[in-house]
C-alpha cells in the first residue's frame, strides 16, 4: 500500500486501499476528513458568542465540544450513512469496509450505537458544565442525530432529494456545530440561528461537490442528486453559484452591522474561491473534486471565522 493510499484509507477518502486491521476499518467508516468543518464550526460559534476566554476550563470545554461534534456525532453520521449506502458503495466505492465484507455487519451496528450514545453523553456533560437550565447542547445533539438518520435511512432518506439532502448536510456542517459552540459559551440568539442557516446554503453548494464522485451509483439506484438531475456541468455551476452568492450575502450582513473591515476581508477570501472554481470545479468536477476542495475550502472556513469574530465583536452574536 502506498503512503498516499494508506492516508486516504485512514481519512475515509475516495481512492483508498483495502486493509484487514479492524481499527483502521472503524476509522475509515467514521471518515475523519469530514470532522474538520464541524470542529471549525464549534470554533466559530465560540468566537461569535463573545463569552469564550483563554482559560484552561474554557479550552477543555471547547475541545470536548469539538470531540462531540467531530469524532463522535460526525463519526456516527458517516457510519450510519455507510450502512444505508452499502448498495451504492458497492458500485461507487467497493473497497469500503461494508461492501467489501471487511467488517461484520453486527460490528457496524455496535459502532453506530457507541458513537451516538457517547456523543449524547458528552453533550449532557457540557450542559451541566455550562449551567444550562435547558439542556441546549443535548437538544442540538439529538436534533442533529435525527437529521443524520433521516438523511441516510428510509423511508425519508433525504439524500434522495438533491436540494433537501444537500441543505441538511450543509446545515449540519455549518449551523449545528456553530450553534453548539455559541450555546456553550454564551446565548444562542434567533438572529444567529437565521444567519447561520442562510450561511448553510453555501454549505449546500459544497455538499453538491461531494455528489460528483457518486453519480454512477446514484443514477443506478434512483437517487436524485443534483448532478443526476441537472447533469454534471449544470450542477457544477449551481454549486459554484450557491457557494459564492450566500457568502456575498454574509458580506452584506457584515456591512449592515457596521463590520466593514470584516466585510472587505471576506470579499478578499471569496476571490480565490472563485478562481479555484474556474480552475477545477467548472472544468471537470469529477476529476478535480478533491483538488478543488483542498484549494478552495480553506478560504471558505477562514471566512466563516472572520464572520463569527465580527458577529461577536458587533454584539449581534451575544444577544439572547
Amino acid at each position: 500500500m502506498s503512503d498516499s493510499s494508506a492516508a486516504r484509507q485512514l481519512l475515509g477518502m475516495k481512492g483508498a486501499s483495502g486493509t484487514s486491521e479492524r481499527w483502521k476499518l472503524r476509522l475509515q467508516l467514521m471518515k475523519p476528513v469530514t470532522w474538520i468543518p464541524l470542529i471549525w464550526g464549534v470554533l466559530c460559534g465560540a468566537a461569535a458568542s463573545g463569552g469564550f476566554r483563554w482559560t484552561v476550563a474554557d479550552v477543555l470545554a471547547s475541545l470536548a465540544c469539538m470531540v462531540m461534534s467531530g469524532p463522535l456525532l460526525a463519526g456516527f453520521t458517516q457510519t450510519i450513512n455507510d450502512w444505508y449506502d452499502r448498495d451504492i458503495d458497492a458500485i461507487n466505492e467497493p473497497y469500503r469496509p461494508i461492501p467489501s465484507g471487511a467488517i461484520p455487519h453486527w460490528q457496524v451496528k455496535v459502532q453506530i450505537w457507541v458513537l451516538l450514545l457517547a456523543g449524547l453523553a458528552v453533550a449532557w456533560g457540557l450542559d451541566r458544565w455550562a449551567g444550562h437550565e435547558r439542556p441546549v447542547l443535548l437538544l442540538l445533539a439529538l436534533g442533529g442525530s435525527f437529521v443524520s438518520y433521516i438523511y441516510s435511512a428510509p423511508p425519508l432518506k433525504l439524500k434522495r432529494n438533491g436540494w433537501l439532502g444537500n441543505y441538511a448536510l450543509g446545515a449540519s456542517y455549518i449551523a449545528l456545530p456553530w450553534w453548539a459552540g455559541q450555546a456553550l459559551f454564551g446565548q444562542l440568539s434567533w438572529g444567529v440561528v437565521l444567519l447561520t442557516l442562510a450561511y448553510s446554503l453555501a454549505g449546500l453548494g459544497i455538499a453538491v461537490v461531494n455528489d460528483f464522485k457518486s453519480v454512477e451509483g446514484d443514477r443506478a439506484l434512483g437517487l436524485q442528486s443534483l448532478p443526476v438531475v441537472f447533469g454534471i456541468e449544470r450542477a457544477s455551476w449551481i454549486s459554484a453559484a450557491m457557494i459564492d452568492v450566500f457568502q456575498l450575502l454574509m458580506v452584506g450582513a457584515l456591512v449592515v452591522l457596521g463590520q466593514h473591515r470584516a466585510a472587505v476581508l471576506l470579499v478578499l477570501l471569496i476571490i480565490p474561491q472563485i478562481t479555484f472554481q474556474d480552475m477545477w470545479l467548472l472544468r471537470d468536477p469529477v476529476a478535480f473534486d478533491v483538488k478543488y476542495q483542498a484549494s478552495a475550502q480553506p478560504f471558505l472556513v477562514i471566512g466563516m471565522l472572520v464572520t463569527a469574530l465580527a458577529l461577536g465583536h458587533s454584539g449581534f452574536g451575544v444577544t439572547g
